[in-house]
């Protein structure tokens, strides 16, 4: 039986299915309306850094045949073959995407799904409708992302523009004439396409023969009977209109060529070997400026004051000088837009964010803001241990940007697991986490003990520091300033140690290093420290 996703769910693939040759079929129809449907294969920065892995009607197939466009069959407006275990190295996420050919909105169109077929069976499926969407030209349907393994998402998210912004929010480049396609040789449909004339057979890997009706998504809170209101159109506003970059502009992350980019250290969280300035789900190109905050040419262009508009170089003005610093959006529900500022889509997901009280610096959308009361015996153990953490509610529909102080923000996806944050080094979580206060045991300190927050479950914890953290593996020999750790991994053993000694203490010029957290646990465990002590 197939799973049953609503935008922004999640799964592994290995969880769907045990196969790596996968149908992929898009169902997309609107009154009048013709739609192109793409699936762009991203490198690590989410960037198309290899047109071959633009797979389109004029590009049918990636070169090693890892993915092809089957054509419509099977009931579905087009289709994909997917076969994952040959998806060379430097993929690592395809997205499949839906655009209007001409004038239209997004709105327009009745009941679609995304679906993905293995052994012949339906194994998941994204439902979605026009109640969705507002002016949106395109639309990224859903995701076979990496990490660690191959997992599917529903993204859902549309955005103003069509093919042409697609392509420049990927990093690729628009043509002025794309070559008109040429039919293969003979008359003959791609492989794995049924042939013309007479009924479309179900491919060999999978996909079945016969058409399911499109069943639109559940709403979160809504009968079934009543349709779900439409969102507010929080995507028709300049500053949100693509899922990474705004569509109708260059990429916020372009530099004019030749531009120098300004070293920087590696983020929390950032795989050794990425280019500098990348957040965790966050692509960025080569030539990228460095974040806000990080030595950078001079802001807004950098033109001298007082110089006429008509003496600036080609291409310069308000909105290019604006560029560097626009909104960027990743089509997931935590994006950083730069090493201080942390932005949430309620949108995805549907559960609620608990954030610190005066943490928002601005909002778009139908955004309600509540108390989040911790109960009276949450009250009492949050002052007694110090763990405890003033919070309000998010909800709604909108995107809610965070920040507290320039700290530097990272957010952190648990999936099942648990990890240990200090309260004081918390910003914000999915209210979907479970969290608790927990009690680190000492010695040597007459009832000396330490407590600290464990989050677990399924979401996003955002952790802020000052400076940029290091993150250090657990040894037998690990030790760390209780004022300078902000995480650890939940499976390590914490002591309380003391190098309290009468003598060492009963002269002046000693350290003062004398009470530290030692840190014990299997390989994989791992700390974080920041470069400050409160």
């Amino acid at each position: 039986m197939a799973r049953e996703f609503q935008r922004g769910h999640k799964a592994k693939i290995s969880d769907l299915t045990p196969g790596t040759d996968l149908y992929v079929g898009v169902q997309i129809a609107a009154p009048g309306l013709t739609f192109d449907i793409s699936c762009f294969g991203l490198d690590a920065n989410e960037q198309l850094s290899d047109d071959r892995y633009f797979i389109f009607f004029n590009q049918p197939k990636s070169p090693e045949e890892s993915v092809q466009l089957l054509g419509a069959q099977s009931g579905d407006t087009e289709s994909f073959r997917v076969t994952l275990d040959r998806i060379p190295a430097n993929i690592h996420r395809l997205s499949f995407t839906a655009t209007i050919d001409g004038a239209g909105q997004m709105s327009q169109v009745g009941p679609g799904y995304i679906r993905i077929v293995a052994g012949g069976e339906e194994v998941v499926r994204y439902a979605f409708n026009g109640s969705e969407f507002s002016t949106e030209r395109a639309v990224m349907l859903g995701d076979f992302y990496l990490k660690d393994v191959w997992r599917f998402a529903a993204v859902g998210q549309g955005f103003d523009g069509g093919l042409d912004a697609l392509l420049k929010n990927f990093g690729g480049e628009v043509a002025e004439e794309e070559p008109a396609a040429q039919p293969p040789a003979g008359g003959a449909a791609p492989g794995f396409a049924p042939p013309p004339g007479g009924p479309a057979p179900a491919p060999a890997f999978g996909a079945p023969a016969a058409p399911q009706a499109p069943q639109p998504p559940p709403s979160f809170g809504v009968p079934p009977q009543a349709p779900a209101p439409a969102p507010h159109p929080v995507h028709g506003a300049p500053t949100v209109t693509a899922p990474m970059t705004p569509p109708s502009a260059p990429s916020p992350y372009a530099q004019p060529p030749g531009a120098p980019q300004a070293p920087q250290q590696p983020q929390f969280g950032q795989i050794p070997g990425q280019p500098p300035g990348q957040f965790p789900g966050q692509g960025q190109p080569p030539g990228a400026p460095a974040p806000y905050g990080h030595p950078t040419p001079p802001p807004f262009g950098g033109q001298p004051q007082g110089m006429p508009q008509a003496a600036q170089q080609a291409g310069a003005g308000l909105q290019a000088a604006l560029q560097p610093y626009r909104e960027a959006a990743t089509g997931q529900r935590w994006t950083p837009q730069n090493q201080q500022l942390m932005r949430v889509d309620l949108a995805m997901g549907g559960t609620p964010v608990l954030a610190r009280q005066g943490s928002m610096v601005m909002y778009q959308g139908k955004v309600e803001f509540g108390y989040k009361s911790a109960g009276f015996a949450g009250r009492i153990v949050g002052n007694a241990t110090g763990q405890e953490m003033q919070l309000m509610r998010c909800s709604g529909r909108g995107q809610v940007f965070l920040a507290e102080e320039g700290s530097h923000l990272h957010p952190i996806e648990l999936q099942g697991d648990a990890v240990c944050v200090s309260a004081e080094n918390v910003l914000a979580f999915d209210e979907s986490l479970q969290y608790e206060v927990r009690r680190i045991e000492g010695h040597g300190i007459p009832g000396g003990a330490l407590f600290t927050m464990q989050f677990q479950g399924t979401g996003t914890v955002v952790v802020k520091t000052h400076g940029v953290p290091v993150v250090l593996p657990v040894t037998p020999t690990t030790f760390a300033d209780c004022n300078a750790v902000v995480a650890w991994s939940a499976a390590s053993q914490v002591i309380l140690s003391s190098q309290v000694r009468l003598r060492r203490n009963a002269y002046p010029g000693h350290s003062g290093e004398t009470v530290n957290l030692q840190f014990r646990g299997a390989p994989g465990n791992f700390i974080v420290v920041q470069p400050y002590e409160v």
